[in-house]
């Protein structure tokens, strides 16, 4: 790498603002376009015909698509939370001009990816079948659960491998072809959805299969497309087989930042497992409402998630050049940009909750009962966008901890008991959704304690 590479890093010379900006536009619309796997799915699954056996199947498929959804996202928590750790930890090097320990962070996380994959394939084998049956005792939709959630986790290497190249090109200023890979999957995607699930254009008809065959071949698009930018593009790091080679520093390193935002992220999976088994006892409508809403919420918090991946590379590179004031202001940038986002999100949300909702064709009650899900846990949103923005800090300090403290209040700690307490009331079906704000609360009350410390701590002495 040219000496001059790290200095002339738009990370380290750039307005803050603006390179935030720059950056954090092509992460939103690339973590953007990853919530649409999965309301895609869903979405065409709501309109699978009804059979004389069997009624209202459009509901069961997004019931059966809800319960594999957690280890979905567990998935992708490994991949993301793996690929975060490399994002950080390369950064830094760049930031210290240091290309042999900067190869050897991207060869790392590569081989990571693959040993995350081969996990997810053995469950996929071995692991399904009791998972689905843990939360459902409908034998229509554990049929349908365990053939969508198999053909996800043995095809799985798309996403693990996906998610890792991605953090690649955004840590080195590169998430313009993140983005581009993550569009060329979700077109995919979108494309086969109907064509694989209702047998179009000459294709069986594979109903819920068809879902699960589409989502993982647009995964392994994105996956080549990423591929491909990285090996051509990003010319400051080096590759080459030798760097594939684990080296416990270099993984110590990245899991360092990597292994507290694993467990954020399977928290998330945890959480969506655990509110499953607590919502079914109200109702299968409140399982399925909680399911169509968490797809709606997830492209506004997946757009916070995408700035927040742009807060990681920013801070950490100017941390690394020893830049108090910058870091400062990709701390302040970072928030105020963050809560921009969710504050648009709460006002669409509230103004067309009924439209959104009415896209998945659901019955009246279970419809009424999403809108009002969707209205009580925006009011929230505020809250879980100071979160997932000071999250993005303590990652890019190397304060992964602070960030898995966050991540268990809002996801577990609080959360969950307060929505198994909801649910024992007699008006449980209101009930139950104010438990997500009020997690969210005490959770950005920790965050900004724990951020004030931090800045005497670390920040200061930049």
């Amino acid at each position: 790498m040219d000496k001059n590479t790290a200095a002339m890093n738009r990370m380290g010379t750039e307005p803050v603002k603006k390179v935030m900006i720059s950056m954090g536009i092509p992460m939103i619309l690339s973590m953007v376009l990853q919530a649409c796997y999965n309301i895609v799915d869903s979405m065409f699954a709501a309109r699978i015909a009804d059979t004389a056996e069997v009624a209202h199947m459009g509901e069961k498929a997004v019931n059966a698509l809800t319960l594999a959804f957690p280890v979905q996202m567990l998935i992708v928590a490994f991949g993301i939370g793996t690929g975060i750790g490399v994002n950080a930890f390369l950064a830094k090097c760049l930031g210290q001009r240091d290309a042999e320990k900067t190869a050897k962070a991207a060869g790392n996380g590569i081989m990571l990816g693959i040993i995350i994959y081969l996990c997810f394939l053995l469950f996929g084998i071995f692991g399904v079948k009791a998972y689905i049956k843990s939360q459902t005792s409908d034998p229509v939709i554990t049929e349908m659960g365990i053939s969508y959630l198999s053909i996800c986790c043995t095809a799985s290497f798309g996403i693990a491998m996906f998610s890792i190249y991605e953090k690649l090109l955004q840590s080195t200023g590169k998430s313009l072809y993140s983005t581009i890979a993550q569009v060329m999957g979700a077109a995919v995607n979108i494309i086969l959805d109907p064509i694989m699930i209702f047998g179009y254009l000459g294709c069986p008809q594979f109903g819920i299969k068809g879902a699960a065959y589409a989502t993982i071949i647009g995964q392994i698009v994105s996956m080549l497309a990423a591929m491909f930018f990285h090996y051509i593009k990003n010319t400051e790091v080096k590759s080459g087989f030798r760097y594939l080679k684990l080296e416990g520093r270099i993984v110590k390193e990245i899991y360092a930042v990597g292994f507290p935002a694993i467990i954020m992220q399977a928290l998330m999976s945890l959480m969506t497992y655990g509110v499953n088994i607590i919502f079914v006892t109200v109702s299968e409508a409140a399982v399925t409402a909680y399911g169509i809403f968490y797809k709606i919420q997830q492209f506004i918090f997946f757009a916070a998630f995408g700035l927040r991946d742009a807060i990681t590379p920013i801070v950490a590179f100017n941390r690394g050049m020893g830049d108090k004031t910058r870091v400062k202001q990709g701390i302040f940038y970072g928030i105020f940009y963050t809560e921009v986002i969710m504050l648009a999100g709460i006002i669409a949300l509230e103004i067309f909750a009924a439209a959104l909702i009415g896209l998945f064709d659901m019955s009246p009650d279970t419809e009424k009962l999403c809108i009002l899900a969707t209205r009580i846990i925006a009011s929230g949103f505020l809250f879980a966008g100071a979160n997932i923005a000071i999250q993005g800090v303590f990652q890019a300090l190397g304060c992964g901890m602070h960030s898995l403290v966050i991540s268990l209040l809002r996801l577990c700690v609080v959360v969950l008991p307060l929505a198994w307490l909801f649910s024992k009331a007699s008006n449980a079906d209101l009930l139950i959704w104010w438990a997500f704000p009020a997690a969210e609360l005490a959770a950005a009350i920790a965050a900004v304690l724990m951020l004030i410390k931090v800045n005497k701590q670390i920040i200061e002495k930049t």
